[in-house]
């Protein structure tokens, strides 16, 4: 058949994005070739894969079935090429990543590094943005998959859980509070407290579990994101409850993390990817190494 491998990604990035224009843009070639590609296979094969109108594209029953083939038979190559060490490391392509804010500074800088090192070629794209963000990027299909501490009731959506995330006292090295193996949150009256504003999950979960408390700390800092907090932290301004992931690793120069107890507060971290489709093999490696990560940690 007069049709090649280029053929076949026009056609599955078409069906994916459900937009020309897009498709064209991940692809990096202007529309009239994409369109040529598309003609072209649909010629070879002598069906309708798509249904175009001025406003979307549609797929056809035809096109949905040879849409999973294709797919199985580009990802089958390309898992063949990632896994061949020389020709790894010329394999290019590009994955996009959403991923909540806390685990931009200090747990996913470390995996992205040993991914570029095996796979340079591979672009990766990190889109930081807040819980809910997280799980409309990936649901729109603009993201491959998502790091998020939010599952969802959405059924086109699956998350899995990788790991229970406690909340930490973050403080500096010398504060009062650095040396003890524990603090409960009646502890933290008497200290200079910050946390995050209203609008954010961790907030949310911070003041459901803090609902009874007799003794809680009242602030006189609020931040967007917790990174924000764990800057003023080390800057000095005082001290904040953060998920432990936003937090270094022990042995950092200025920062501590402290266990919060009386009550544990804790959120589940989990991936988000669409229910019922294959990762691409490129952004399957990510995904697994993310978890290898976590248990490394």
């Amino acid at each position: 058949m007069n049709f090649d491998l280029a053929d076949l990604r026009a056609f599955v990035a078409v069906v994916k994005l459900r937009s020309f224009r897009a498709a064209a843009i991940e692809l990096h070639i202007s529309q009239p070739a994409l369109s040529r590609r598309i003609d072209k296979l649909e010629r070879a094969l002598g069906v309708r894969l798509l249904k175009r109108t001025t406003r979307k594209v549609d797929v056809t029953g035809v096109g949905r079935e040879f849409s999973a083939r294709a797919e199985r038979v580009l990802n089958g190559l390309d898992e063949s090429l990632l896994g061949m060490r020389d020709v790894a490391r010329r394999v290019t392509g590009e994955i996009t990543v959403a991923c909540m804010p806390s685990a931009i500074r200090y747990f996913l800088p470390g995996i992205l590094r040993e991914y570029h090192a095996r796979y340079p070629g591979i672009l990766v794209r990190v889109i930081d943005q807040g819980a809910h963000d997280v799980l409309g990027t990936v649901s729109r299909g603009e993201a491959d998959f998502g790091l998020n501490y939010m599952g969802t009731q959405d059924p086109q959506l699956e998350f899995e859980r990788i790991l229970t995330e406690h909340f930490v006292l973050a403080c500096r090295r010398d504060h009062p509070l650095a040396g003890k193996r524990r603090v409960r949150w009646s502890d933290l009256v008497d200290h200079d407290y910050m946390t995050v504003t209203r609008a954010s999950g961790n907030r949310m979960l911070i003041d459901m579990a803090l609902t009874n408390a007799a003794n809680r700390p009242r602030w006189f800092c609020e931040a967007q994101h917790v990174s924000t907090l764990v800057d003023f932290v080390e800057a000095g301004l005082g001290i904040a409850a953060v998920p432990e992931l936003a937090m270094p690793p022990a042995g950092h120069a200025t920062l501590v993390s402290v266990p919060l107890a009386e009550p544990a507060v804790t959120r589940p971290v989990g991936l988000i990817r669409r229910a019922g489709r294959e990762l691409p093999p490129a952004s399957r490696l990510l995904y697994d190494a993310i978890r290898a990560a976590r248990r490394a940690r």
